[in-house]
């Protein structure tokens, strides 16, 4: 992916997911959006709906999303729904899966944690950011392979973050039983690998008619900030008043704007036969090295083809086991 190749649309990064959409029909196609009861999945579920899809909300607790659900219940062509998942909990992943019945036109793998301050382990002894933001997802998107093949042409979109440009994978410790446990390292690392299973699955099932690319939302405040302590918001130019109330910078995003990409690379023809890849503000990124210094861009080792295979045996092996 060079310069000269990347793909780029008129969309700014102002750009809200309404306005992504505006003049697209998407009635018939259905949409599963994991995480989608607040934040900018919930957003990304508005703005589908809106436009006559069929969503889902994968969520761990369904109840979070019945003022969603009701939002559409009335007479237009979109709808949402709501269902049980919890990406931590392969039975959940497998629950869901086996409820699923007919095409899936969108995957939007949404839901993540951030920053989780001390070491967490799932039952399986999987580092909950990577089991969360990741595994989940692996065994998600393969157990809906089928439904995503029969629809024709399906889309598959991850949800990813510019902390990929921090740190690649650590396959000698993924789940950092040895090395000391930095909460930040670890998100990063889950963030790549997000960038890696669209990179593996744009490599193995392009000939099913199935596309898959990752996103940077942009900065956001969300309920992905909920294990940030306040010094470490202050020191991201977030503060709060004697109410507590936060004052956001300018430079943030609003939930909508957030949502933007996401729509973008789940329904907009702007993008289609485009598999593999890394968007922000509603362009392509550019590659670039890896590290402390960029604030930009997508890292090469979270778009290297060896480690996304790498990764991708990793996680059938480490789900095998799970499952054996």
């Amino acid at each position: 992916m060079t310069e000269s190749t990347r793909l780029t649309t008129p969309f700014t990064a102002r750009t809200t997911a309404d306005e992504i959409i505006a003049g697209l029909d998407l009635t018939g196609r259905r949409m599963i959006v994991t995480g989608g009861a607040s934040g900018i999945g919930l957003e990304t579920v508005r703005a589908l709906a809106r436009a006559g899809a069929e969503v889902t909300v994968a969520t761990r607790d369904p109840a979070r999303a019945g003022d969603l659900v009701a939002e559409f219940a009335g007479p237009g062509p979109g709808s949402v729904r709501a269902a049980a998942l919890d990406l931590a909990d392969l039975d959940s992943v497998d629950a869901f899966v086996a409820g699923w019945t007919g095409p899936l036109h969108a995957l939007i793998a949404n839901a993540g944690i951030m920053a989780v301050p001390h070491r967490e382990l799932t039952p399986e002894g999987w580092e909950l950011q990577l089991a969360t933001n990741y595994l989940g997802h692996f065994a998600l998107a393969r157990g809906l392979r089928d439904s995503l093949r029969s629809a024709g042409s399906a889309r598959v979109v991850v949800v990813s973050s510019g902390a990929q440009l921090r740190a690649g994978i650590g396959f000698d410790d993924p789940h950092f039983a040895r090395r000391p446990y930095d909460p930040w390292t670890a998100y990063s690392q889950s963030k790549t690998a997000d960038v890696l299973l669209a990179v593996g699955i744009a490599r193995r099932w392009a000939a099913d008619g199935i596309t898959a690319n990752a996103l940077a939302p942009g900065v956001i405040i969300t309920n992905l900030q909920r294990h940030l302590s306040e010094d470490t918001l202050r020191s991201f130019g977030v503060t709060t008043d004697e109410t507590g109330t936060l004052a956001v910078p300018d430079h943030y995003k609003t939930p909508a704007q957030g949502a933007a990409t996401t729509v973008l690379l789940a329904a907009s023809p702007l993008v289609d036969g485009s598999t593999g890849r890394y968007f922000e503000d509603n362009q392509e990124a550019e590659v670039v090295p890896g590290g402390p210094e960029p604030m930009t861009g997508v890292a090469e080792h979270a778009v290297d083809p060896a480690a996304a295979d790498r990764l991708w045996s990793y996680a059938e092996e480490t789900l095998a086991a799970r499952r054996s």
